[in-house]
């Protein structure tokens, strides 16, 4: 061999072993664990009994497991120093940080109604979970339209605030109105707020915002990149089911993803939700964002939380 030849076989056995070592650090932590498939969020107390209380130490396990995001709900009742702190953890680690809730309400008409104070007030908490989304690295924020402002019978022609009940019509325009004057505080600031329907039948009855086709329209009707749907498969499954070709639907309008098997809303595999053909569904559509795991464990304690993680190990394919 001469040198020229050995010289070239060197630097492609080189860039070979470089390109091997490459994928496997593109596909895994200092753990060793790879990476899912997905962008999977654990949440704050998910994996307590294994990786202890503190929350920046959750997320550091979190990461060494394979998980590559964060959901944080609370995530506005934290400190301004510690929701920094969690978006620099996260920044460090490359972790998307998942949702956090800018505003929800389940019993209360508050977009439905058109009531002026309550808007406003609605309007204010947005700008503050603008700043909020700044010091955690945050991107999408999860709003919960409030309830229907609904006659039930004919005795119940008034609502709380003293005024007629409202036609779904004037409920739906009040919402949008809302939704768009929302929208201009985000999009200015490349945020997103998700639009996350509940079920009426196991957890949240008489919320404004319950089917997937009617959060489509909305999106459509507020016209904003600043507004999209939060598609939870556990609610979804409970109030309309057939998942794969309602996703693909509002598939335009779906940024973000949240999931928990049914019933019992756990892990996967406790229930009767098939998420490996969901995810698989999902994977085939190159989405890239988070899929925010809002589900308790099924059984307590390291066990449990060792289970979560096989469990989605199983569904997203890589165990």
């Amino acid at each position: 061999m001469n040198r020229r030849t050995f010289l070239n076989s060197s630097a492609i056995a080189g860039g070979a072993l470089l390109a091997s070592q490459s994928r496997l650090f593109a596909h895994s932590h200092s753990g060793g664990h790879p990476k899912f498939g997905l962008g999977y969020a654990p949440h704050p107390g998910m994996f307590k009994a294994l990786a202890g209380n503190d929350v920046i130490d959750q997320i550091k396990f979190a990461a060494d497991q394979g998980f590559t995001a964060w959901e944080d709900n609370g995530m506005p009742r934290r400190s301004p120093n510690e929701q920094e702190a969690i978006g620099k953890t996260l920044a460090d680690l490359n972790m998307q940080m998942g949702v956090f809730v800018a505003y929800g309400s389940f019993d209360t008409p508050t977009f439905a109604n058109g009531d002026a104070d309550t808007h406003k007030m609605i309007l204010d908490q947005m700008r503050e979970s603008v700043t909020i989304a700044r010091r955690c690295n945050a991107t999408w924020m999860t709003v919960v339209p409030g309830s229907i402002d609904q006659q039930n019978n004919q005795a119940e022609k008034w609502n709380r605030y003293g005024g007629p009940r409202l036609a779904q019509g004037y409920q739906f325009a009040n919402v949008v109105d809302l939704l768009r004057r929302c929208a201009e505080i985000l999009e200015p600031e490349d945020l997103v707020m998700v639009l996350e329907p509940l079920n009426e039948h196991t957890n949240h009855g008489g919320t404004w915002l319950q089917k997937s086709d009617q959060a489509y329209a909305v999106c459509r009707a507020v016209n904003s990149p600043a507004c999209k749907i939060l598609f939870d498969i556990y609610h979804q499954q409970i109030t309309e089911g057939n998942l794969i070709p309602n996703i693909d639907h509002c598939w335009e309008e779906i940024a973000y993803f949240q999931c928990g098997d049914n019933p019992g809303r756990k892990e996967p595999g406790t229930g009767e939700i098939n998420y490996r053909k969901v995810f698989d569904h999902i994977k085939s559509k190159n989405f890239t964002g988070v899929m925010g795991m809002e589900h308790g464990n099924s059984m307590k304690g390291a066990d449990g939380e060792r289970a979560v993680i096989a469990a989605y190990r199983k569904v997203d394919g890589s165990a």
